[in-house]
């Protein structure tokens, strides 16, 4: 039913998408406007870090199963994988779906399927129906036809985990939410070809709210762990080991707090569904508050150091003072730094007035926001070596023990219970 498929997208999750369709032998083309990611794919290379990756789509690309272009071309399936950013911290930006959406609308056919995985607020699946039907007056969709329309459209939301990509494309349940019921099999039938998980069928609107809600539960209960940092400091209370203690009790499961929250979905999710409904989604939106918070008391605590150093050490003015911040990425051991807390932070860290370093072992050029700043990419060596203030904001792997590294009068401020 699907000998050729188009990935619309190939980021985070178009691509290995794309490459695991072309290794279970799917003939596929990947969609992309960086003409840098279209060269890149198209030599059998990667432009992400993800593990396993790279060999897939180096196999994919010699076998002639897999290539990229820049304008879309004729196929049996289409999936869309373009960003979904906000617009003002808080509101849905759909500006990528609907460019998709006018750039595979000249090359429809009678029988194609289309799916849309972008993260999108409640009833985004069907807008983009109905842009697709103003540019392709001459085909029906589900909209107006239902099982019997010509082109069919599902809504199948990505729920990966980074740096697991791979193998939960294939491993995870998919929710697959058509907007008739021809399309949630056309769909199913589709993912089949490599998910081994359950394929859970549901109308377009669920599916869309079910993965807003994953997010923002997620969020809820990190937000709580960021609470609970913010009140065990004001106590003189180990944060950590109460944390462990509570969660001894059967049924009390506590998350870890960090420095905030960052990626492109627990920090940005939430706020799809309050745009969804704002007068009645109080708790999603508090929460998103409390976590976009954390890394404005991070900064406090970084300027409280900074005061005390000053104070120990009469005549030494600011800018004589270093602060390393380790880690940029938004989670551990991965290099997304797509709304990472940890950029933020190291951005304000500029306006104390010190020398700032950042240590991220997992990219090779700072973010031009940083680099603008004067901020300095440094080895973790060089970092605990020229540092007065360390401050660990990312629980890299490569970075446990690194407080043992640390000499002299140093302060450590580590926000994550990096291990020793």
């Amino acid at each position: 039913m699907f000998d050729r498929i188009s990935i619309v997208g190939l980021g985070y999750i178009g691509l290995p998408t794309a490459a695991l369709f072309a290794a279970h032998g799917t003939e596929v083309i990947g969609v992309d406007i960086a003409p840098e990611v279209v060269d890149t794919v198209n030599a059998g290379k990667i432009h992400i870090l993800e593990p396993e990756l790279d060999g897939i789509v180096h196999k994919a690309v010699h076998d002639g199963m897999l290539r990229a272009t820049l304008t879309a071309e004729p196929a049996d399936a289409f999936v869309i994988t373009v960003p979904t950013p906000l617009r003002n911290g808080r509101d849905p930006d759909l500006g990528y779906i609907r460019s998709a959406a006018a750039m595979i609308a000249p090359v429809l056919e009678p029988g194609n399927l289309i799916i849309l995985e972008s993260t999108s607020p409640i009833g985004a699946t069907q807008e983009m129906a109905e842009w697709l039907a103003r540019d392709r007056p001459d085909l029906t969709f589900p909209q107006a036809s239902g099982d019997a329309a010509d082109i069919q459209i599902a809504h199948c939301p990505e729920r990966v985990l980074p740096g697991h990509v791979v193998r939960e494309l294939v491993e995870n349940d998919r929710i697959v939410g058509g907007m008739s019921a021809r399309a949630t099999q056309m769909a199913t039938a589709l993912y089949r070809q490599v998910v081994k998980g359950d394929c859970i069928a549901t109308d377009a609107r669920t599916a869309e709210m079910c993965k807003l809600v994953e997010n923002s539960a997620r969020d809820l209960q990190i937000a709580f762990a960021n609470e609970l940092s913010v009140l065990c400091d004001r106590f003189g209370i180990d944060v950590w080991e109460l944390i462990r203690l509570a969660n001894r009790h059967p049924r009390v499961n506590i998350l870890q707090p960090g420095a905030g929250v960052g990626g492109h979905c627990i920090a940005v999710d939430p706020w799809f569904l309050a745009a969804s409904a704002p007068e009645d989604s109080r708790l999603v939106q508090l929460a998103r508050t409390v976590n976009d918070d954390k890394p404005k008391w991070i900064l406090g605590k970084v300027r409280q150091a900074v005061e005390g150093l000053l104070a120990a050490q009469p005549g030494r003015k600011v800018a004589d003072i270093t602060i390393a911040g380790l880690g940029l990425a938004f989670k551990p051991d991965i290099d997304d730094l797509r709304q990472s807390p940890a950029i933020e932070i190291t951005r304000d860290l500029c306006g104390i007035g010190c020398k700032v370093l950042a240590v991220e072992p997992h990219i090779r050029d700072l973010p031009r926001d940083l680099s603008g700043l004067g901020v300095e990419l440094v080895s973790l060596e060089q970092a605990l070596e020229r540092a007065d203030i360390v401050c660990v904001l990312v629980r890299h792997t490569r970075f446990a023990g690194a407080r043992g590294q640390l000499s002299g009068d140093r302060v450590w401020l580590d926000f994550v219970n990096l291990p020793d």
